[in-house]
């Protein structure tokens, strides 16, 4: 898992995978930056807090999820415990606008909401720290503002979309709900599906899909090397386009959407990564 970020005023790449360890590396000079060793096992998923692009969140196979300031190599907060996820953490997602809140889901078939208000004078102390980031008061979030059960399988792949949630699992669709949480009872509410937007030959987990910068669109692959991007601003859902190539046969595990959708990045079973362009047409 890669994420793009600048640091100061020089982008950063980091990274992680299955030994549990996030590298920075300098984008401009191809070194390595900074190393963060945290996680027990191996890292599913890296997002980048949009408005604050030093604050990275890494999902991980350890049943937690970790905030870090990779300008500062500090894990501010740890999203785990009593009322964390009871198995592996497959995706992790921040909220576009609110900067205190983020979803996560894994494979113990639950999307959980978690706020960072309580806890936001610890991220802002981590912006000025000047001691050994190991001697930082990292901070566990037990539990989840909501906790959501919309699918009965696996969740490999949450996104916001304004304030309701696109979710998948392994049941060949892609899901936009709104959670409802209760007011005077932390992590209880309900769920309202919206929309459902299909993908054939979808049911193996670990596919994840991906949207443009303003969420116009989603762009998502299946087992069969297949594409299928859906417009996320029309009711009922309108499929903008099925992408296919005769030698891309394998599934496609994630796709990356350029900042105005016209690029689509696709990573292939096979270690292929291809790229598909929007052409203008007379």
């Amino acid at each position: 898992m890669v994420k793009k970020i600048p640091v100061g005023c020089e982008p950063v790449v980091v990274a992680g995978g299955i030994n549990g360890i996030l590298r920075v590396i300098d984008a401009g000079n191809e070194k390595r930056h900074k190393s963060f060793v945290g996680h027990g096992d191996s890292i599913n998923e890296i997002r980048t807090q949009p408005l604050r692009p030093s604050l990275v969140v890494s999902a991980s196979k350890d049943e937690s999820v970790r905030l870090w300031n990779v300008h500062t190599g500090i894990c501010i907060l740890v999203f785990a415990g009593a009322g964390g996820h009871r198995n592996e953490v497959l995706s992790v997602d921040f909220h576009p606008s609110d900067i205190y809140r983020i979803a996560s889901c894994g494979m113990d078939n639950t999307v959980k909401i978690w706020s960072m208000k309580e806890f936001w004078p610890y991220v802002e102390e981590s912006f000025t720290w000047k001691v050994d980031p190991s001697k930082f008061p990292t901070k566990y979030v037990q539990f989840p503002m909501f906790i959501a059960s919309v699918h009965t399988n696996y969740v490999d792949c949450n996104r916001w979309l304004g304030e309701f949630i696109l979710s998948k699992s392994v049941d060949n669709e892609i899901l936009l709900w709104e959670p409802k949480m209760k007011e005077q009872s932390p992590g209880e509410g309900t769920v309202d599906i919206l929309q459902k937007y299909p993908v054939p030959e979808c049911d193996i987990w670990f596919i994840k899909f991906s949207c443009d910068f303003h969420y116009k669109a989603a762009a998502i692959g299946n087992r069969e090397g297949k594409i299928f991007v859906w417009d996320l601003q029309t009711s009922p859902p309108v499929l903008v386009a099925r992408l296919s190539h005769v030698q891309s046969k394998l599934p496609i595990r994630q796709t990356a959407m350029s900042y105005d959708g016209s690029t689509i990045l696709s990573c292939c079973e096979d270690g292929t990564i291809w790229r598909w362009d929007v052409v203008a047409t007379s």
